[in-house]
């Protein structure tokens, strides 16, 4: 990573993140065949915070391709997780809890002894059909993936669940006993025997051919695999979130991941220890997988079926809203200094960009909600804070560019002026940064002239005319204006070349 990013994370780690106040909280304990995991949410329905996140390795799915059973020790260390996350439940105040279990509980002969001793601790536990896994990583997927169209692939410890996802909606899924955790006894039959195996198990599933779809990879064996390669890479910008690969990355992986030892892979900062020894397998069945449905590129998704339940339970108009939209704005307005403060610069900046396309507005909308979230941090690391929001926040329904975008547009409306960081033009064109400079600029210049409180932005008016930026202000607002405004104005004039004139 370059200087100026690993600068921006340092500064990052001495500065608090207003929280928003607590809602009604949720949370989701979910028993997997590789780890049982619980994750408690706060804040915006359709885009709710992470409160807390823990998982334990409890290998449930571990010995079911051999035995058929859940191993005592893995239940044991399955129950004592459940045990302890209800526990939190309770301490944390969380209002809905939903426990469900997935491939190991539903396939294993002794999963009802595990079901009754989970629910003899006070938990419903839902197990969920294959059907409904797929169904719930897809909506996983159009969570935070607004727009997807391809097939969502979730690959977890006991099954691989494909979902083809279009406009919104769930299509055909399938789901198939090809979990991480079954793979080395399939691959122990020979180099074709898990090709031969999906091929038939999809030609059985009548799993149409549609050649050139992207992959939404979910699970965290892929995510592993990921970010192994944001690692080989060097790639700036260490979000798994829409991080994105050609196909045929799928087959280099593969050979690469099995010619390089566990403590390598153990060495990589951002794959725990407990994948490493899933990342050959996961690597070869993403080469199957992508060979078999002739994949176009692979995309990672973060979010999958703990966000696809949650998904599942809004009202049509709650999952139609914006998730990055939707998060940005809760996150300026715990820290605004004044109630509405994003939307009014919005309106106030609009008139100058009125050629941008529709993506870019969004993005331009979402560095106005935020454009507040540095006032109170130290004046010489402000335009640090503002890109280290952008970059590295849990940020949602956002591409690679349009982060840096994001964080072009609050590094200058900090201070930044018209320099672009270091590390950003690996992330996004020439172009596109200095269109998100010039939201920053327009901003900035809002900010000096309002002083931070709403009646200036209301009583005055940006524009363009021609090759002219005017700033006009109502004749009893003309004292707003000051040497510190015009210079801001000017500054915002040259860096679009045009003159600028102040109107009574």
């Amino acid at each position: 990573m370059n200087s100026m990013l690993s600068r921006v994370r340092e500064v990052a780690e001495t500065m608090a993140t207003s929280p928003q106040a607590a809602t009604a909280r949720t949370a989701i304990i979910d028993i997997g065949s590789n780890s049982v995991r619980l994750v408690v949410y706060d804040g915006p329905r359709r885009i709710p915070f992470t409160l807390f996140n823990e998982k334990v390795m409890a290998g449930l799915g571990a010995s079911l391709g051999r035995t058929g059973r859940i191993e005592p020790d893995a239940m044991e260390r399955g129950l004592r997780a459940v045990a302890r996350f209800a526990h939190l439940c309770r301490e944390m105040q969380v209002a809905q809890v939903r426990c469900v279990a997935t491939a190991a509980v539903r396939d294993a002969t002794n999963g009802p002894e595990f079901i009754a001793r989970t629910q003899a601790l006070g938990l419903k536990v839902e197990l969920l059909s294959g059907a409904q896994e797929a169904i719930g990583a897809a909506h996983g997927v159009l969570s935070g993936i607004p727009g997807a169209d391809g097939i969502v692939g979730d690959l977890g410890g006991g099954s691989l669940e494909l979902a083809r996802v279009r406009d919104g909606a769930v299509h055909q899924t399938v789901s198939l006993p090809l979990g991480v955790l079954r793979l080395p006894q399939i691959r122990a039959k020979g180099s074709k025997a898990l090709e031969r195996m999906l091929t038939k198990m999809l030609g059985k599933a009548g799993w149409p051919k549609e050649p050139g779809l992207p992959l939404y990879m979910v699970g965290g064996s892929w995510r592993a695999l990921a970010r192994f390669d944001m690692q080989a890479t060097h790639f700036p910008l260490p979000v798994v979130h829409q991080y994105e690969m050609p196909a045929e990355r799928a087959e280099q992986l593969t050979r690469i991941v099995s010619h390089i030892g566990k403590s390598r892979l153990k060495a990589i900062p951002a794959i725990t220890g407990s994948r490493v020894p899933t990342l050959p397998d996961a690597a070869a069945l993403l080469s199957v997988v992508v060979r078999q449905l002739k994949t176009g590129r692979l995309v990672v998704s973060a979010y999958g079926l703990r966000e696809g339940l949650l998904f599942e339970d809004l009202p049509a108009s709650l999952r139609a809203h914006d998730p990055l939209l939707v998060a940005a704005e809760a996150e300026g307005e715990a820290q605004a200094r004044f109630r509405g403060h994003g939307d009014r610069i919005e309106r106030w900046i609009a008139p100058l960009f009125g050629d941008d396309d529709a993506a870019a507005r969004r993005i331009r909308r979402a560095a106005c909600l935020l454009a507040d979230v540095g006032w109170r941090a130290n004046p010489d690391f402000r335009a640090e804070r503002g890109m280290e929001i952008a970059l590295h926040s849990n940020w949602v329904g956002v591409t690679t560019p349009e982060r840096a975008m994001l964080a072009q547009a609050l590094y200058s409306n900090f201070g930044g002026g018209t320099q672009v960081p270091a590390g950003l033009e690996r992330l996004a064109s020439p172009e596109a940064l200095k269109r998100a400079m010039l939201w920053g600029l327009a901003i900035r210049l809002g900010q000096r002239l309002s002083g931070g409180i709403e009646g200036p932005l209301i009583a005055s008016r940006l524009d363009r005319k021609g090759d002219v930026l005017e700033l006009a202000l109502r004749d009893g607002d003309r004292d707003l204006l000051g040497e510190a405004v015009e210079r801001r104005l000017r500054q915002l004039a040259q860096a679009m070349v045009l003159e600028y004139r102040l109107m009574p």
